[in-house]
């Protein structure tokens, strides 16, 4: 009997230990569910608010208010991608914001009555003439220091406004152009200076080789000066001229032996005709290179440099076609005579001009229509400093520019460029300064 009573006092003071293991500030949340149990069923999770009653099927939806977080989204019932959204088929959708649109007042807007292009072509008349001018003085060094104030530019005898000056130097597009029908001695001797003139040029010029005898031949496109450049002259430098002498084809050495009365005296030798003179398409060449260096930069001072003994016989365009080309895109032809055009008294000789024979050296009148420069040389040396020199006269001219008055369609202009020192005392026999410009131009057509 005791004992029973000890084991009841010892259940007591065990249950009342647990229920004080659970106080009131540990107690759980009685919203939560109980762990299934494998005697009794789950009970149903209790409701924090009651439920709304379902709204009636003839009764729209209640339309969510702003404040209501979205509804998160679910997967769709039926087996559409979830990339198509279904239209909202919603009596009163929300709507979205309008888009401020407006509108040209009709009658207002430009009516295209021509074909696409031409309604975005800008057409522009340009009346803007440049004309770069060397000037240097009696040792034959360039003059620096000059202002517009001391240039002054008449065409057609008119003075002109300068609206343009500058002396900084220009960058070059330069065609370069080698002659390869001069005598084998003389192409030679211009082959090894090929080195000289590839250092002639700067990192900012761009160059392009062209070479003719009989035809015109583009060696390299434009580019800079670079590896592929050097190698174009290093393959043109392997280049052979023709003959050194003129063909032996009468006398007692001639291939055709010994003749009576102009008759052979062996019937049956050979009949030697004698050769019709080689073609030297100069023009051709220069004409070539004129119209590759008008689609060049216009920022660029464009530049011919021609390497030959300046003969020219049955081109195809004639000195005048090239000369308009010329003077209307504002190119400036520089030459280097060698061979017989170089040799005192012969090349003043050389320059005339006998009909159905050609020119035997036309290069003087290319360099002083376009404001160019021809120095002969007999040397290597002579040429290779020719080369240094014409690239530096080039770049670093003054040059000019004024708006013409005239039309923008007609013939051709002269122009004349005076230059005034007052600290110079000028006379006819020896002025002070050596002025080199173009004597004229040609007005580009107007753009179309």
């Amino acid at each position: 009997m005791g004992a029973a009573l000890f084991l009841a006092a010892a259940l007591l003071a065990q249950t009342g230990g647990i229920q004080q293991q659970t106080s009131p500030d540990q107690k759980q949340d009685q919203n939560i569910p109980d762990a299934p149990s494998a005697v009794q069923p789950p009970k149903p999770v209790p409701e924090t608010a009651p439920p709304q009653e379902p709204a009636p099927q003839d009764q729209p939806a209640p339309t969510p208010s702003a404040s209501e977080p979205p509804p998160q989204n679910t997967a769709p019932a039926s087996n559409e991608p979830p990339s198509q959204a279904a239209p909202d088929t919603s009596p009163n959708p929300v709507q979205k914001p309008p888009i401020n649109i407006r509108t040209v007042p009709e009658g207002g807007a430009t009516k295209n009555t021509g074909d696409q292009e031409d309604f975005f072509k800008i057409t522009v008349q340009a009346n803007q003439v440049m004309v770069p001018v060397t000037v240097k003085d009696e040792s034959g060094r360039l003059v620096s220091g000059l202002l517009a104030k001391d240039f002054n530019v008449l065409e057609n005898g008119k003075k002109q406004k300068l609206n343009f000056f500058t002396s900084d130097p220009f960058a070059i597009s330069a065609a370069v152009i080698v002659d390869l029908g001069m005598k084998d001695v003389d192409v030679q001797r211009v082959n090894h200076t090929f080195p000289a003139l590839e250092g002639v040029f700067s990192q900012f010029d761009e160059v392009s080789i062209y070479s003719y005898s009989n035809a015109v031949s583009q060696q390299a496109n434009w580019q800079a000066m670079n590896q592929k450049l050097s190698d174009t002259f290093t393959s043109l430098a392997q280049a052979r001229g023709r003959n050194n002498g003129p063909p032996v084809t009468s006398g007692p050495l001639g291939p055709q032996g010994p003749t009576i009365n102009n008759m052979p005296a062996d019937p049956a030798a050979p009949i030697v005709y004698t050769p019709a003179q080689e073609s030297h398409v100069m023009n051709d060449a220069i004409l070539k290179a004129a119209i590759d260096l008008a689609k060049r930069d216009k920022t660029r001072r464009k530049v011919i440099f021609v390497i030959s003994d300046g003969r020219e016989y049955r081109s195809d365009a004639s000195y005048k076609d090239v000369l308009r080309v010329l003077l209307s895109n504002n190119i400036m032809v520089y030459a280097v005579g060698v061979g017989g055009s170089a040799i005192p008294v012969y090349n003043k000789i050389e320059k005339l001009h006998i009909p159905r024979f050609g020119y035997s050296d036309i290069l003087p009148k290319y360099a002083n229509a376009t404001g160019g420069e021809v120095s002969n040389q007999l040397t290597r040396g002579g040429i290779e400093d020719a080369y240094a020199k014409f690239i530096g006269d080039a770049r670093n001219q003054y040059t000019l520019g004024y708006q013409t008055h005239e039309p923008p369609i007609g013939g051709y202009r002269s122009i004349e460029v005076l230059v005034d020192r007052p600290s110079c005392r000028r006379s006819s026999i020896r002025p002070c300064v050596d002025l080199t410009a173009k004597d004229g131009y040609y007005p580009a057509p107007p753009a179309r």
